[in-house]
């Protein structure tokens, strides 16, 4: 079969050719662009990678980003956003359509970024993340100040400087980039480090600091993630970002926010020879005290000794009291010895003479003493008889006698054996005999079980 001739002299190209074609015109012509536009259309597909629409008031330009670009995106693009795409132009083949495959997005205007901002704290916000019970207080004088900044700028120098003017405390820094891609996650890292030092090394008050800039400069202290870190900080933390009319979303989550870097190491330490001077002043404040209440004590006990009456008055008054009693004692004693006197001679008169009644007493107390010994002495003699009755039935009681009979008691190192089946568990056994002991050993034969005795034979 002959092929027909072409009907023109225009070269031929397949579908495949032409799209080839057209990606290779593309991505020479766009090797890098930074296209502005609006976000719609978003989606996240289960791969990872991401999906949207750049338009403006007449077109629409179709983007991608692949899984391992969006990663590093330092934002989440979302419908209604402003940005600024940066990538390449090519061409999608299969649907006749060319795409930019962005690697890079910001922010298009710092509108936009005030819009994100409010939209972020208005989140977090609602988390509690900013709520004032949460905040805690700043140690009066810390141990150990712990900063987290920039190696590189005037901010640590500042921060240094002002804390050995005031009080000179250990400090620790944990140095990171403080703008950036990636400053973000390296700052919440610090904070989160900071805390989870052991507590003898741990800081006492976090300081987190940069020094001025615009917004996009100060963009990362508004990451969720630092903001985050912030609020779950173990360690008290003052965020010193930008000057006193810059504001970040770590400044509400912070425990305090100092409007400088310098202000906040005036914030952390107190000044040392302002308390050297304090303490002074109230230790002479405590002097003047005392003394004064002393002066006002002494002053009340003259007033109160001008009312009391002499001393020698009063000694003299109980003096001559103390000479009349004792005159009035001695009266007493003399007229009431007169009484006892004539009361014992009546009596004498009475009972006749005493020394008869005493003699008499006298023999009626050892009749009496030598009956009750003999009574004593008899009934000592028949308890001691009962205790030899009592020993003797013991003594014909105990084991012993009971061995002089002919039986003998079996134990070992544990006890007592009472029974064949406890003694065919021992190895060594002791029988005690009324005239001694003997030792026993168990035989048992290779299966472990205790050998009867060979009694011989009849025949």
């Amino acid at each position: 079969m002959t092929q027909a001739p072409p009907l023109s002299n225009i070269p031929e190209y397949s579908v495949g050719e032409v799209s080839a074609a057209v990606r290779r015109n593309l991505e020479a012509e766009f090797p890098r662009v930074r296209v502005r536009g609006e976000v719609s259309g978003f989606k996240r597909a289960a791969s990872g990678h991401l999906y949207f629409n750049l338009k403006d008031d007449r077109d629409v330009l179709n983007a991608v980003c692949w899984r391992g670009a969006a990663g590093r995106l330092g934002l989440r693009p979302e419908d209604g956003m402003e940005v600024v795409a940066t990538g390449r132009v090519t061409a999608y083949g299969a649907r006749s359509a060319y795409q930019l495959v962005v690697d890079a997005l910001d922010l298009a205007g710092e509108g936009a970024l005030l819009k994100l901002l409010e939209e972020r704290r208005r989140r977090l916000a609602e988390e509690g993340l900013f709520d004032a019970d949460r905040k805690r207080p700043i140690p009066f004088l810390p141990e150990r100040v712990g900063i987290v900044t920039s190696l590189g700028g005037a901010v640590l120098h500042d921060i240094l400087h002002r804390l050995r003017e005031r009080f000179p405390r250990h400090v620790l820094v944990w140095p990171v980039p403080v703008q950036g891609e990636g400053a973000a996650e390296r700052i919440a890292e610090a904070v989160d480090g900071m805390g989870a030092l052991p507590p003898e090394m741990r800081a006492d008050v976090l300081i987190v600091a940069r020094g001025g800039g615009s917004l996009e400069d100060l963009w990362a202290f508004n990451e969720e993630a630092v903001v985050r870190a912030a609020a779950r900080s173990v360690i008290p933390l003052v965020s010193a970002v930008g000057h006193e009319t810059d504001t970040t979303l770590i400044d509400f989550a912070a425990d305090l926010r100092a409007p400088t870097p310098t202000a906040a190491a005036e914030l952390a330490v107190p000044v040392r020879a302002e308390l050297l001077a304090r303490t002074a002043g109230h230790g002479e404040r405590l002097l003047a005290a005392g003394a004064r209440i002393v002066e006002e004590r002494r002053a009340q006990i003259a007033g109160l000794a001008r009312g009391l009456p002499a001393p020698t008055a009063l000694l003299e008054q109980a003096s001559q009291r103390l000479d009349d009693r004792g005159e009035r004692m001695e009266a007493g004693l003399r007229a009431r010895a007169a009484l006892a006197a004539a009361g014992l001679a009546q009596l004498s008169a009475r009972f006749g003479q005493p020394r008869a009644l005493l003699e008499k007493q006298e023999e009626r107390l050892a009749a009496l003493g030598a009956a009750l010994l003999r009574t004593g002495r008899q009934a000592v003699e028949a308890q001691a008889h009962r205790l030899d009755r009592a020993g003797a039935l013991l003594e014909s009681s105990s084991y012993r006698r009971v061995l002089e009979r002919g039986f003998a008691r079996v134990r070992d190192e544990s006890g007592p054996v009472v029974s064949a089946a406890e003694a065919r568990q021992r190895a060594r056994i002791e029988i005690v005999f009324a005239d001694g002991e003997a030792t026993a050993r168990i035989v048992r034969d290779g299966a472990g079980r205790v050998r009867k005795p060979d009694q011989g034979t009849l025949f």
